[in-house]
């Protein structure tokens, strides 16, 4: 996806399903790529937590999660985000 002509998560920090999760459930030959190596291919400034762990990236309107386990805390992250979009009348 991009933005103006540029990836989105270029020069963004964001997380996503890491290198060494895809290894742990085998999967590294079967997907057409793997995210962590896609997102920062396209510019993105990954972070990564231990894994299996909940870990979420806020940059500026971007949330992304790193695994399964971020779901609860990345919609949490999104609700709060929202409501102050709403607070300050920001609109996107």
């Amino acid at each position: 996806m991009t933005f103006e002509g540029k990836p989105l998560v270029k020069g963004k920090r964001v997380t996503g399903f890491t290198d060494n999760e895809e290894e742990e459930v085998q999967l590294t030959k079967v997907v057409p790529f793997l995210v962590e190596d896609e997102l920062k291919r396209l510019g993105g400034d990954f972070e990564k937590a231990p894994n299996w762990q909940s870990f979420v990236i806020v940059d500026g309107l971007l949330i992304t999660g790193q695994n399964p386990a971020s779901s609860t805390a990345v919609a949490q992250t999104l609700l709060k985000s929202l409501s102050g979009v709403e607070k300050n009348k920001r609109f996107f």
